[in-house]
């Protein structure tokens, strides 16, 4: 039985029930990403739901951006139990303000895109080039990105 209560199950049912490989699984676990892994007398992992989830949960937080770092910290505050509960509250809450950010400068980029096509789509209609699009100026610029360091 799992901690959740539930009958464990091996890395290749997790795989399905997640659409996830058994590759990305264990890079996962390598990063130290899924914890709670258990193993049989053979030495096998056994999962149970709660890694359902949890996958679920990493996967989506490294689309959107968060760090390793960070999901490592994120984990090990879930290791610590309760008492984490307002600082990964605040690890997510940072995290989100980033991610609303992002999705804002895409959609301003988007909408670029979008006036492109539109350009291109009066020009073919047309046999003429229209004027060219005009720069949008409102809306906050995206923040200078600061340089890499070069060796």
């Amino acid at each position: 039985m799992t901690a959740d209560g539930g009958t464990p199950f091996h890395i290749g049912e997790l795989a399905t029930r997640t659409g996830r490989t058994v590759h990305a699984i264990r890079w996962y676990e390598a990063q130290g990403l899924v914890p709670g892994v258990s193993r049989d007398e053979g030495g096998r992992r056994l999962y149970g739901e709660l890694h359902v989830g949890w996958l679920d949960l990493m996967d989506r937080l490294r689309r959107t951006g968060m760090t390793i770092a960070e999901m490592r910290e994120y984990t090990a505050l879930a290791l610590l139990g309760k008492t984490t509960l307002p600082q990964r509250r605040d690890l997510l809450a940072a995290h989100r303000a980033r991610v609303t950010e992002t999705i804002a400068e895409w959609k301003r980029a988007l909408s670029l895109v979008d006036r492109k096509i539109d350009f291109y789509d009066e020009w073919m209609q047309t046999g003429h080039r229209p004027p060219l699009i005009p720069a949008e100026t409102s809306g906050p610029k995206s923040p200078a990105r600061k340089p890499r360091n070069r060796r």
